[in-house]
């Protein structure tokens, strides 16, 4: 099984946006980001995609859904400032489905920082920017592998 952990898209400042941070939109370039994140994946076997409940997040992963004919999947469990052992414990709990799942900055390292501790090898870079996917190999109960995919191609060549 693999799972795909997406940091979501470029959404402008908090500062900059008025109203509950957890409504803020994707900027014009986060926009971008999140058609080459579908782009980028639409063509793995992704089962079921899950999404903080930030409006960001949800934007960032909706074209994904769209072009998988999948709904995106709120939980708590993925929105920043989650405790940690929920983000491992749904991750072991997605079972032998594979999917997209996205949140934000401070969950996905943080996720990852776990995961190494409990046994996981890492290869590539270990960042996490705005945009980017990290991809997750499962074999049983034990996610194995952690690998920093980064921005979609699409975007790096435009860049």
């Amino acid at each position: 099984m693999t799972i795909y952990l997406v940091r979501h898209a470029t959404a402008g400042t908090r500062q900059g946006f008025r109203g509950a941070d957890l409504a803020r939109p994707l900027d014009d370039f986060g926009k971008s980001q999140a058609a080459a994140i579908s782009a980028a994946l639409k063509d793995e076997r992704i089962e079921r995609v899950l999404s903080s409940r930030a409006t960001r997040c949800i934007d960032t992963v909706a074209p994904l859904a769209h072009a998988l004919g999948l709904e995106v999947e709120i939980t708590d469990d993925l929105t920043e400032g989650a405790a940690i052992d929920a983000v491992t414990a749904l991750l072991l709990q997605l079972g032998s489905t594979s999917a997209a799942l996205c949140s934000h900055g401070d969950v996905i390292p943080a996720t990852i920082r776990q995961l190494m501790l409990d046994g996981m090898r890492i290869t590539g870079s270990r960042q996490c920017e705005k945009g980017a996917i990290w991809r997750l190999d499962l074999r049983g109960n034990d996610i194995v592998t952690g690998s920093y995919l980064g921005l979609p191609r699409s975007l790096t060549a435009n860049s």
